[in-house]
């Protein structure tokens, strides 16, 4: 399988100076000022509460996701900030990797519903390249998601130079109609998608204002689409609400409060708020997103998805190929020194590193061994119990290689748990093990995570349990 995490030799970048904006956040109402301050190389996206005592941060991650019901909030450390879509939304859509938001209240300003005032605040203060090249998520082949009930539809698609987005919208009104947006490159978010505000349908807004849920709320911040006849008794009472003089239906279906900036904003919003809870996946990404009826569960069960295969491709990497020009740091007459086995239940050729906490074993599987007599003639497999047993002699050197005297101990196996076995061994594989320590070593008794590897396919993984107990004098015979 190709490597889908990526450096393209593109550095990655914060800002020059740290930048605020103030303003109140849409649901909470609270006033908050929200500071943007440069961050080092790989630190990502982090959120700080320096209105709590210790100064909590929270990282921008989507297994920190605690509400998606008006807008995606985050938790960590005993803290929350809410509403952070428009605010990620800008860091993607400038390229930013690394920068650290410093906010003293619980939820992001609204500002006027888009990213655009996020956007021209950083920008005005400039950026700078770091050292440490950016690393990409290279989309490897259509990934899908789909919420049947809800008519939502999503998919990533490979697109090896670019992150690309199309969003349909359809909320089955006379108002919207059916609307599509779209952005061929990141390059064009700030001049397409920054400036698109967030809307709500008037029964929504009415439902909200009963509610008390929109206490930061002001037409200055939303589109609000009419789908319903109203009369001026309660365009008045609306007006009243929002302080203005008057309000009235435009032609287009909406208050006339403010004009549309694009004829699909709203469609370009749901994008928007797409790149922003997609950021979440914790990399930039290469590949083209098709969504059709987002919302923020769906945008974040999304993500979820993504981060799962990235985490899968970086447990991969962490796996280094096989070198056959290395030297070992234990062959096979050392290794015998350590291990008890002998012939034929010797299975570790050579011992290639060695830690306190991490070995890597090597066992070439050859024709020659009797065990293809039988298993099976014409159709040679090397047995998934022998896989596991050579596992355990490669874990055992890690045990043994506690103690200063091996030769005089043995490791016994206590327990192996949720073994898998991913792919075929066949005579002429190379299979390398290793094993890493789950916990420290007590009283003899290591537990430890392996993994096997033939090239750069794992083809068995397992939990053991092992004790190292001192040779009885007949064992020593």
């Amino acid at each position: 399988m190709t490597n889908e995490l990526t450096r393209m030799n593109i550095k990655q970048r914060t800002i020059k100076a740290p930048v605020s904006v103030s303003g109140s956040g849409l649901h909470t109402g609270e006033k908050v000022t929200m500071t943007f301050k440069p961050a080092p190389e790989n630190h990502g996206y982090k959120f700080r509460r320096i209105d709590i005592e210790g100064m909590p941060i929270i990282d921008a991650d989507v297994d920190n996701v605690t509400d998606t019901s008006r807008g995606t909030t985050i938790s960590q450390n005993g803290a929350s900030v809410s509403t952070i879509e428009h605010v990620l939304a800008a860091l993607v859509g400038l390229e930013i990797d690394n920068v650290l938001i410093d906010m003293d209240g619980p939820e992001t300003p609204i500002m006027d519903g888009s990213s655009i005032q996020f956007v021209d605040a950083m920008s005005a203060i400039g950026f700078v390249d770091q050292e440490a090249d950016r690393e990409y998520y290279h989309i490897p082949y259509n990934i899908h998601y789909s919420e049947p009930d809800r008519k939502v539809e999503m998919v990533a698609m490979p697109l090896d130079d670019d992150y690309r987005f199309t969003c349909m919208v359809d909320y089955n009104s006379q108002v919207l109609g059916s609307q599509h947006a779209s952005i061929s490159s990141i390059t064009e978010f700030v001049d397409s998608i920054a400036s698109c505000r967030t809307f709500c349908f008037l029964h929504e807004l009415e439902m909200l204002l009963k509610h008390d849920l929109i206490k930061g709320g002001d037409l200055n911040n939303a589109i609000v689409v009419v789908d319903k006849e109203v009369d001026d008794e309660e365009l008045a009472h609306l007006a009243k609400l929002f302080n203005r003089k008057d309000i009235k239906v435009a032609p287009q279906g909406i208050l006339n409060n403010i004009e549309l900036r694009h004829q699909n904003e709203p469609a370009r919003h749901k994008l928007l708020d797409m790149i922003g809870d997609l950021a979440l996946v914790g990399v930039p990404i290469r590949g083209h997103i098709m969504a059709a009826r987002p919302g923020h569960a769906a945008n974040v069960a999304f993500a979820k998805k993504i981060k799962t295969l990235i985490k899968k491709e970086r447990s991969r990497k962490h796996y280094k190929v096989y070198d056959p020009n290395m030297k070992p740091v234990y062959d096979t007459v050392e290794i015998m020194n350590f291990l008890p086995h002998r012939y034929p239940m010797l299975m570790i050729d050579k011992i290639l590193e060695l830690t306190k906490s991490h070995v890597v074993g090597l066992k070439n599987v050859t024709m020659n061994e009797g065990i293809f007599m039988g298993h099976f003639p014409g159709a040679p497999l090397f047995p998934g119990v022998l896989q596991i047993e050579a596992m355990a002699q490669t874990g055992g050197i890690l045990v043994l290689n506690t103690v200063p005297d091996p030769q005089n101990y043995i490791t016994l196996f206590l327990k192996i748990e949720n073994a898998r076995f991913k792919d075929k061994v066949v005579p002429g594989d190379t299979l390398i093990f290793h094993c890493n320590l789950i916990a420290p070593i007590r009283r003899g008794i290591a537990q430890m995570k392996g993994i096997g590897m033939v090239g750069s396919r794992v083809v068995v993984e397992a939990e053991l349990m092992a004790q190292i107990v001192k040779k009885t004098k007949t064992e020593e015979v």
